[in-house]
């Protein structure tokens, strides 16, 4: 297949540093089928915007934990025969995969992010915790004796 508009495209080697991974990587999503870049006329694989942006999708999905498996399964869905002079669809059944799919995404992704919730809490604490232990550690350095730095920090410590 050939460029339908070239100044639309960009290389692999450009589209890797845009995404911020390498060209094999491009190559390796273009294995899976996930994305299908145009051709030049010499051959070499050239990426429109759609395919960055479906990338990046996959990327960020990626980041957060999710297998390439179910991302290619996602994006796989067959699709109806287009209407006359329209885009193809999905069909009834690859509709119903892919809300199974995406309901169990969703699922995970609100599982992390009440990990991520629960360890931001958790760090918040410890942060205090550290805040109140340097602060200590600077009344002793400035010459404040034992007695009173120890005083202003238990003044300091948060009711449990």
């Amino acid at each position: 297949m050939t460029v339908a508009n070239p100044a639309r495209t960009i290389t692999v080697r450009d589209a890797a540093a845009r995404l911020d991974v390498t060209p094999r990587t491009l190559k390796y999503y273009e294995e899976l089928g996930i994305v299908v870049p145009v051709r030049s006329e010499g051959g070499y694989r050239l990426y429109e915007q759609a395919d960055l942006d479906k990338l990046a999708r996959v990327l960020r999905m990626r980041s957060l934990g999710f297998s390439l498996t179910a991302i290619t399964a996602m994006l796989q869905q067959p699709m109806e025969a287009p209407a006359e002079g329209g885009r193809p669809r999905l069909s009834n059944s690859s509709l119903k995969t892919l809300r199974e799919t995406l309901t169990e995404q969703l699922g995970m992704l609100d599982a992390r992010v009440a990990q991520v919730r629960k360890e931001l809490k958790e760090a918040a604490v410890l942060q205090g915790q550290l805040r109140r232990d340097l602060d200590y550690v600077e009344r002793r350095l400035a010459g404040e004796p034992v007695e009173e730095a120890l005083e202003q920090r238990r003044k300091e410590r948060p009711a449990p």
